[in-house]
């Protein structure tokens, strides 16, 4: 009986009415859904059903005794406008709407909440300005403000600034905010730790001020129109673990007895600020430190040798600017490096030994530099290494230097162009290993030989770069099987043959399913093509088929139409012979075509006005004849783009190709009535000689006769 008792109780308690949230909460978030467009909901009015209890709904979260805290609706592709109602949640803590595609304006019954603890509406699309707080405030609960990646503009309020006494963390990022940063907030919050204000359009001097945010522990403003110093103050926020101000025009140099107060930096980026001087040797003092970036600067000097000291380094980069000196002062095998760029300075010497010993290293670039001689054998040693950029420096021995790389059986990218000079590309088919290689470039060197047929195994490859040498012999056939590739340069060489109907097969360029398959992670450092552009993935690459400055000789293919997924086509100066065909113009993601300095006749196709996306075009000194296309992009291309073919019309040439074709057509008819008279003239000779025949042979046979007549007379 005890525990039938029991147990009829415990059902009695489950089975009775529980208190739900309140009509004035349940109302708040109906008029919220009601602000979004029709389709624009995410699904939320499946279980947001007025009358049943909210605490329910999806998305919502509630209190023990049934007050709404949680409204969490990130990424459920929202649209409409963020309805001030929900300001009416009074016990509301924390408010999330990120990921969306809320517009309008932020409620300042939001920003200004008596209640809410963590506001995060970013990567929406809202737009206009933060509002000033109208009413004195003793003090808002807010810490954590998240509007980054929005359209707002204008200056932050003040008077925020002065009531969020509680914030902790502010990230307002990727906006258009203007003015100057606001000097006053750690005065006002003084417990503020992040401060996140990239991409805007903040300009003036970095405030001293914050240099007295004793918690600061993140300051980014990269991206942005500051200038002036580093102020010194702002060394004294010493809990700093981030000091990020990338892409700013600010000046002078690092001051080393300052940099040393920032003993807990984990994170500095100064990169592309326009910093002079040298790396001051105090930062070997930073012993926490994990990246440094100092790259695109105005810097110099040698490497200072305490560098080694920042035994938890693992990302350095210190590209483009004018360090100099021997790199192996640098004692690499303390240091646990998983990423290194170096390139574009002035280093000299041979790769240090020491940084072979860095088995953790992901992606090292030395291109651009004076670096000479050739590697060691403990290169093999790097097998995490993915990506390996070694362009424009003097290293030799192409051959050694592939047979001690294939062992980094990691490798994805090798960029090694403008090395080697004079030597010959090695055919050495005991060359392999390259199994996940999927960039190569050999490019400007300039190799002799032909395409070595150990690239046919690279089964991975996505791009080629052969470009620049003075490679012979045709386009082997094998190239078709390479079934990822889409970026192939092999121009400015001395190859030979007909443009192999290979080339047309290429997978990647057919059609964009098999583009899909191409791997779309990102590389482990951007590729820089040229020291100036950059490509941070694969598929941000054009799908290029460069084969111009070559001895190709016959006519281009039809089947080259089959190559839809093309964006760059260079086949000029080499010895093409016969019409463009028309199946080109089905290339219609062409941006670029080149045909220049070949030997083609015919017209250009009409229909190469319908590539809505070709911005370079280029038919100059070849044998065509008629009407340039009109309309489309046409209208954008010089008149060097047709130079050198006389008998091309229209009117970017100012030839007009009816007047043309009239004169053509009146020279014709003189031609032809001159013709006639020729063959009046040859005719009426011809009878006349004919006549002049015809009485002969009758006079002939008459005077045959005669004198026949006369003997039968004498005779009988």
């Amino acid at each position: 009986m005890p525990f039938f008792g029991l147990a009829v109780a415990v059902l009695l308690f489950f089975s009775s009415p529980t208190s739900s949230c309140t009509e004035q909460e349940r109302s708040s978030l109906i008029n919220f859904i009601d602000g979004l467009v029709p389709g624009g909901n995410g699904g939320l009015n499946v279980s947001w059903v007025n009358g049943t209890d909210c605490c329910k709904w999806e998305g919502i979260v509630c209190s023990t005794d049934e007050v709404v805290t949680y409204v969490l609706l990130a990424s459920k592709g929202l649209k409409g406008v963020i309805s001030p109602s929900l300001g009416n949640l009074a016990g509301l803590l924390h408010l999330n709407l990120s990921h969306n595609s809320l517009g309008g304006s932020l409620p300042t019954e939001l920003l200004f909440s008596r209640s809410i603890v963590v506001l995060d509406v970013s990567f929406n699309r809202l737009t206009g300005h933060l509002q000033e707080l109208q009413s004195a405030n003793p003090g808002l609960p807010l810490q954590v403000l998240n509007v980054s990646s929005n359209l707002f503009t204008e200056k932050f309020p003040s008077t925020a600034w002065e009531a969020m006494k509680n914030l902790v963390a502010l990230n307002a990022s990727n906006n258009s905010f203007t003015g100057q940063i606001p000097s006053y907030i750690c005065i006002n919050a003084p417990s503020f730790a992040m401060l996140d204000l990239g991409y805007n359009q903040f300009r003036g001097n970095i405030p001293p001020g914050l240099g007295s945010c004793s918690t600061l522990k993140v300051l980014k403003a990269g991206h942005n129109d500051l200038s002036g110093a580093l102020p010194d103050k702002l060394f004294n926020a010493t809990s700093l673990e981030e000091l990020s101000l990338p892409n700013n025009a600010l000046q002078g140099a690092l001051d080393g007895s300052l940099l040393v107060k920032l003993s807990s930096l984990a994170v500095l980026n100064l990169g592309s600020t326009g910093l002079s001087g040298k790396i001051p040797d105090s930062i070997g003092q930073l012993r926490k430190l994990e990246e440094l970036h100092l790259d695109n600067n105005n810097m110099s000097g040698e490497l200072p040798s305490a560098l080694d000291n920042c035994t938890n380094l693992t990302y350095i980069t210190l590209r483009n600017n004018s360090f100099t000196g021997d790199l192996s002062k640098i004692n690499f095998t303390v240091l646990d490096l998983r990423i290194a760029d170096f390139s574009m300075n002035l280093f000299n010497g041979t790769i240090p030994e020491s940084i072979y010993s860095c088995s953790n290293l992901m992606a090292l670039r030395l291109a651009y530099n004076s670096f000479h001689g050739q590697f060691s054998p403990s290169i093999g040693n790097l097998r995490s290494l993915t990506f390996l950029s070694l362009t424009n420096n003097s290293f030799t021995n192409l051959t050694n230097t592939l047979q001690m790389l294939k062992g980094c059986k990691n490798l994805t990218t090798l960029l090694i162009g403008t090395n080697f000079k004079d030597e010959t590309i090695p055919q050495d088919e005991t060359i392999n290993g390259f199994e996940n290689l999927q960039v190569l470039t050999i490019d400007a060197c300039p190799l002799v030989g032909e395409i070595p047929f150990w690239i046919s195994k690279l089964r991975k490859l996505m791009m080629i770069d052969l470009s620049c040498n003075q490679l012979t012999g045709p386009v082997p056939s094998w190239i078709s099987g390479l079934h990822f590739l889409f970026f192939l340069d092999i121009s400015r060489n001395r190859l030979t043959g007909s443009i192999p109907t290979a080339l047309m097969k290429m997978p990647m360029l057919l059609s964009e399913n098999n583009a899909a398959k191409l791997d779309t992670r990102f590389l482990e450092l951007p590729v820089f093509w040229t020291p100036s552009r950059q490509y941070r993935s694969i598929i941000a690459f054009p799908k290029v088929l460069n084969l111009g400055n070559n001895n190709f000789t016959g006519a281009i293919s039809p089947e080259i139409g089959q190559l839809k997924m093309l964006d760059y086509l260079n086949l000029s100066s080499n010895g093409l012979t016969g019409e463009i065909p028309q199946q080109i113009c089905n290339l219609t993601n062409l941006q670029m075509l080149d045909l220049s300095d070949n030997q083609l006749t015919g017209a250009i196709p009409s229909a190469l006005s319908d590539l809505h996306f070709l911005s370079g075009f280029d038919v100059s000194n070849n044998q065509l004849e008629g009407p340039v296309p009109s309309g489309g992009q046409f209208h954008t291309f010089s008149n060097s783009s047709y130079s050198g073919n006389p008998k091309l019309c229209g009117p970017i040439l100012s030839l007009n190709c009816t007047s043309t074709a009239t004169d053509q057509t009146s020279t014709s008819r003189w031609r032809n009535k001159r013709f006639g008279l020729v063959i009046g003239i040859i005719s009426g000779g011809l009878t006349a000689l004919g006549l002049l025949a015809c009485f002969l042979i009758a006079k002939l046979v008459y005077d045959d006769h005669t004198e026949s007549l006369v003997l039968l007379q004498r005779r009988y």
